[in-house]
């Protein structure tokens, strides 16, 4: 993330200036760590800070939020003509490219969330100097602004799957929002691992990279999932199917493309199982990345 610590503080400044009282409710002094705690009881500043975030990535754009809607969009072409016309994927599997697309839209989301939250802390290190407020307030802007740029790309989807015959239901709905929380907490889990670390030990940014790259090919993307339980043993299938990530591209194809009903479609085996497994999994990620966090914060000023 690249904020300006200038920015930051004259708009922290103006608001104390303004409003004491208001200022005081959203600016808690400095004392006992609460963690993640800590991060919601400063909402403006977090607020501050996706603002901020949202704002530099359309900076100069003429076009601002539309591109957010034109890639997607785009992206489909690509995939309909390319994949699913000229190398006849469309005759393996039905409605491939929204199959595609719902799948890179979970990923594109964990992996743009878990990169930047990996970077957040080092890009921001000038700030993190000049002023006190909870360092995990980085990592979960991250997730929050990765989380608003996905949002116009779940609108696409959807749309174009409207016009392929898809029907909304509640169940779909929840599988969507529920892989979005799955997706949410494990990026910010991770985000808060790695970022700690990435402040001492720069290798780390390079290890999510790899992490960033695998992940489409670690979850159901371009493939169907029975590719996997046809070609290994079943004990190293369950592993892969309790990988969170699988479990999310899974609830958004369900979302989406299993409700077009298409000849091949199959929910992965005991989905909502594996989904509430793949939830809890993402928890104890998101506590063990606040616990490391925690125990390695009292060196950041001094790595940074």
């Amino acid at each position: 993330m690249g904020i300006s610590p200038e920015e930051t503080l004259m708009e922290v400044r103006t608001v104390v200036s303004q409003s004491p009282a208001a200022a005081a409710d959203r600016l808690i002094a400095p004392g006992s760590n609460n963690g993640l705690l800590d991060v919601f009881r400063r909402r403006y500043l977090l607020s501050l800070i996706v603002r901020k975030e949202v704002g530099i990535r359309y900076r100069g754009s003429v076009l601002g939020w539309l591109w957010s809607y034109v890639k997607p969009l785009i992206q489909f072409l690509v995939f309909y003509f390319a994949l699913g016309v000229f190398l006849r994927l469309n005759d393996s599997i039905e409605y491939y490219p929204i199959y595609l697309l719902s799948g890179i839209t979970a990923v594109t989301f964990f992996n743009e969330s878990f990169a930047n939250a990996t970077r957040s802390l080092v890009e921001n290190s000038a700030l993190i100097k000049k002023i006190y407020f909870p360092r995990q307030m980085f990592p979960v802007a991250s997730t929050l602004v990765a989380a608003i740029n996905t949002v116009p790309q779940i609108i696409v989807v959807l749309a174009i799957a409207l016009f392929f015959g898809w029907t909304p239901s509640v169940l779909g709905i929840a599988a969507l929002l529920l892989g979005l929380v799955i997706i949410s907490l494990l990026a910010t889990g991770l985000g808060l691992l790695f970022g700690a670390i990435n402040v001492t030990f720069r290798d780390a940014q390079s290890f999510v990279e790899i992490i960033v790259m695998i992940s489409v090919w670690a979850s159901p993307v371009m493939y169907q999932w029975q590719m996997v339980a046809s070609k290994v043993p079943d004990w190293l299938f369950q592993l892969y199917a309790l990988n969170p990530i699988t479990g999310a591209v899974e609830l958004f194809h369900y979302g989406i493309w299993y409700t077009l009903n298409p000849e091949s479609s199959q929910p992965l085996p005991s989905l909502w199982l594996h989904s509430a497994i793949a939830l809890a999994v993402s928890v104890v990620i998101l506590i063990i990345g606040e616990i490391v966090f925690r125990r390695l914060e009292g060196r950041f000023a001094q790595d940074l």
